[in-house]
């Protein structure tokens, strides 16, 4: 594939990041510089995950956020032959690629929510799981491919479906919300200190053109937040994150009603666990760190888990230095009783 300069700068020029079977050692050097190669996925606190979630031989294992499949690949040694592990995906694409990667006669790979995990169990006809394991929020795949507008980053229809079955996109949303309302959904959901001034900047931009792509979005918030444009990291305070991630995130968040999900979710589970069986969340950001440390915390006052973690499980320096996407990540366990 030919490109400008020296070096592939969009997602589709990256061919050798997107073929791994083909080019084993860019995934390496790609990995050293501390990046996530181009449509991969990098599983986040995956030792932690098997040390806390302890899969055994034998055991039925459910990773209801199958991705690219990191974390099954790992589960799936350490349960055998002799277990069963079911992968849920709701992203038609990943979860078609990663069944292939995955495929053997006990995995079972299966189109759902992760907030319908008590329905695919029965489907299987199976009286619930030793462990569930659900890693919240957007995958590297889905953020580094232009075509599903997920990130400030590159230049893409503003989408954010993670099922394309969803009726609206990002951009139907957007020009839906009410100012008021978008803008305590970016401070509910994403923390924005300048949630009033970007939701007035987005209602009077939309008022004259439809905003329909990341581009127009990420220069509306630029403006409004005062940042300069085109400015990196570099130009900012050190660690301070882009002016638009925040809203995007929101945004996202909004689309595919993940907040929802995961409140379902967490009533669902604790009856999904067979006796002593575990289930583990990894979280990204304070809406889901708070909800899911709640949630844990009141099964285990009611009697409904034996034990919860004390505190979250956090990634350790190493990692973070290999996967910067694992920064802000989260890992909280519960372990139903045996009786």
């Amino acid at each position: 594939m030919r490109y400008s300069g020296t070096h592939p700068r969009r997602f589709v020029e990256r061919y050798k990041e997107l073929d791994p079977e083909a080019f084993p050692e860019m995934q390496a050097h790609v990995r050293r510089q501390g990046r996530t190669p181009a449509g991969s996925h990098v599983p986040v606190l995956l030792e932690e995950v098997l040390e806390h979630l302890a899969p055994a031989p034998g055991d039925v294992v459910v990773d209801c956020t199958l991705g690219h499949g990191g974390h099954a690949a790992r589960l799936l040694e350490r349960i055998g032959p002799e277990g069963r592990l079911i992968g849920l995906d709701i992203d038609r694409v990943q979860m078609q690629r990663t069944a292939q990667r995955l495929a053997a006669p006990n995995v079972a790979v299966r189109r759902s929510h992760f907030a319908g995990v008590a329905k695919v169990l029965a489907a299987e006809g199976l009286d619930g799981a030793d462990v569930v394991l659900a890693d919240l929020g957007v995958s590297s795949m889905q953020l580094d491919d232009p075509a599903r507008g997920f990130s400030y980053k590159h230049d893409g229809p503003l989408d954010m479906r993670m099922d394309d079955r969803l009726p609206r996109t990002a951009a139907d949303v957007l020009a839906a919300l009410a100012g008021e309302e978008l803008a305590a959904h970016l401070r509910e959901l994403a923390d924005e200190p300048h949630a009033e001034r970007i939701a007035r900047a987005i209602v009077r931009r939309r008022e004259q053109t439809p905003i329909t792509t990341t581009r127009q979005l990420t220069q509306i918030i630029v403006e409004a937040t005062g940042q300069r444009a085109g400015a990196t990291a570099a130009g900012r305070d050190a660690g301070a994150l882009h002016p638009a991630a925040r809203t995007f995130q929101a945004l996202r968040i909004l689309v595919n009603d993940e907040m929802g999900g995961l409140e379902q979710f967490l009533r669902v589970v604790p009856y999904c666990l067979r006796p002593g069986g575990r289930v583990g969340i990894i979280s990204f950001h304070s809406g889901e760190h708070r909800r899911v440390d709640d949630a844990l915390r009141r099964a285990r006052a009611a009697g409904v888990y034996a034990a919860v973690a004390d505190a979250p499980v956090r990634p350790g320096g190493v990692e973070v230095g290999g996967n910067p996407r694992a920064r802000s990540a989260q890992l909280r366990w519960a372990r139903r009783g045996r009786d």
